[in-house]
């Protein structure tokens, strides 16, 4: 316990699925954490349950999509602690269709709510993360990996994700920070609400998982984002973890 006590953490899309799951799984071990969300009835839920375990949690309503106000989060967070030692990259939004039928709009959403946040974030939290020698955890997908049919649109922008952060790794390696990717399949909300809408397709997914099962939100990913959030993974920079129930084995 208190792997992450005093630390200072930002996780976006922390007020539902897996960025609350993290969250929780970071306060229990001693992290302030300040979720930035778009969803203010959830996100005020949301921080009173982290702040049960940690008071100084805070909850920051924010519309991804607005980029030029992103960097004015990293300061208003800064401001007030002090210091940032963790970012997770958590939120994204996107929809399913083929490459034919893809918009421009579609392809908008994604990059609009995932990429671009994701890089913004980094570059506004990196002179805090310098200072702290802090951690930076991204999310990709094995959607991306495996180039899953009528998910163009995510799997443009997570693969972009997993390419920028490979570059962070190299580039911010001198600073002593850590940047990582998370890789997971999980019990989410979203994920429940498609099972039930394709109950077929979901069996045969849960089947194809050697552990025979989706992800505890808290439990499965917020422990490894615990780890990778922690002086446990000092030496560990650049990579994908699969928290995946072993779906996909890279190489």
């Amino acid at each position: 316990m208190n792997k992450l006590q005093d630390k200072v953490a930002i996780i976006t899309g922390g007020a539902g699925g897996i960025g609350r799951g993290m969250a929780m799984a970071f306060v229990k071990e001693g992290a302030k954490v300040v979720i930035v969300d778009l969803n203010e009835t959830a996100g005020e839920e949301a921080v009173k349950e982290l702040q049960e375990y940690v008071p100084d949690s805070m909850f920051i309503q924010q519309d991804l999509t607005k980029h030029d106000e992103l960097a004015g989060v990293v300061k208003q967070v800064g401001d007030k602690y002090g210091q940032i030692d963790i970012l997770v990259n958590n939120a994204h939004a996107s929809k399913m269709s083929s490459i034919e039928e893809t918009t421009q709009k579609e392809m908008d959403l994604s990059f609009n709510t995932g990429f671009y946040p994701t890089f913004y974030f980094m570059q506004a939290a990196l002179p805090y993360l310098k200072a702290s020698k802090g951690n930076i955890i991204n999310f990709s997908s094995g959607a991306g990996l495996k180039g899953d049919p009528n998910q163009v649109s995510y799997v443009a922008a997570k693969e972009a994700i997993r390419g920028i952060t490979r570059v962070a790794a190299n580039e911010f390696g001198e600073y002593g920070i850590n940047v990582n990717i998370i890789s997971p399949i999980a019990k989410s909300e979203g994920m429940l609400a498609w099972a039930e809408e394709n109950p077929e397709y979901y069996e045969k997914m849960i089947s194809g998982i050697p552990l025979r099962r989706a992800g505890e939100m808290e439990e499965d990913i917020g422990r490894v984002a615990v780890f990778l959030a922690s002086e446990d993974s000092a030496y560990i920079t650049g990579q994908t973890i699969m928290v995946d129930g072993g779906s996909i084995k890279l190489r």
